[in-house]
């Protein structure tokens, strides 16, 4: 199941997904759950309710597909660069996630500062999508996690057309077709601990489809 702030989100996140683990993309249905996502402001009790409630719904969904549910992945834009609240919000989110899911397995993409950044890893894929843009050499290479505001330097840069943030998926899908997820241009250590994560998910074993 996926989760995600938005459905731009979700939609970037399933590709992210089927890039780093093609098996798992290919035995499981990644189905969303329309729920806004709310998790990394919350601490204690509070997130543990949150996070119950969201993984309860996305097994409702499951069910009401007539499937299994295996795991949930969660999108979230941490609105800042790595640092010590990031870490902080990702551990206990990670944290009342996997407790909520049980036996089950789950995994926290929180961006940063948001997903826009995770796409500036791939430049070739923005000219891809639409030929008149394109990214800067002074862009590229360098740890995208450290851009404060991406989404907002992308719509100031990408101004014919302007870039809006339903263009993400494309952008991402762009990628993905032309294999250019496999190569980041640059780093993002958020990216790179949600590859970790999801490229540790057990394949489930379920019934052919």
């Amino acid at each position: 199941m996926l989760a995600g702030e938005s459905a731009n989100d979700r939609r970037i996140l399933a590709t992210f997904i089927k890039a780093a683990h093609p098996d798992l993309a290919a035995t499981v249905t990644l189905t969303e759950i329309t729920d806004p996502v709310r998790l990394r402001k919350k601490s204690g009790a509070e997130l543990a309710t949150a996070a119950g409630t969201l993984v309860s719904k996305a097994r409702g969904k499951a069910c009401l597909k007539s499937g299994e549910f295996v795991g949930i992945a969660v999108h979230e834009d941490m609105d800042a660069c790595p640092g010590p609240a990031y870490d902080i919000a990702r551990k206990a989110v990670s944290a009342a996630l996997a407790k909520a899911t049980g036996a089950s397995s789950s995994v926290y993409a929180l961006a940063a500062a948001e997903s826009e950044a995770w796409l500036l890893l791939f430049p070739e894929a923005f000219t891809l999508y639409r030929s008149s843009w394109k990214i800067p050499a002074t862009w590229q290479g360098k740890d995208s996690g450290r851009r404060q505001n991406p989404k907002e330097d992308l719509e100031n840069l990408l101004a014919s057309p302007r870039f809006r943030e339903s263009d993400g998926p494309e952008i991402a899908s762009a990628a993905f077709t032309k294999g250019l997820l496999a190569e980041p241009k640059g780093s993002n250590r958020s990216y790179q601990e949600f590859v970790t994560d999801i490229c540790g998910w057990k394949i489930p074993h379920l019934p052919s489809r």
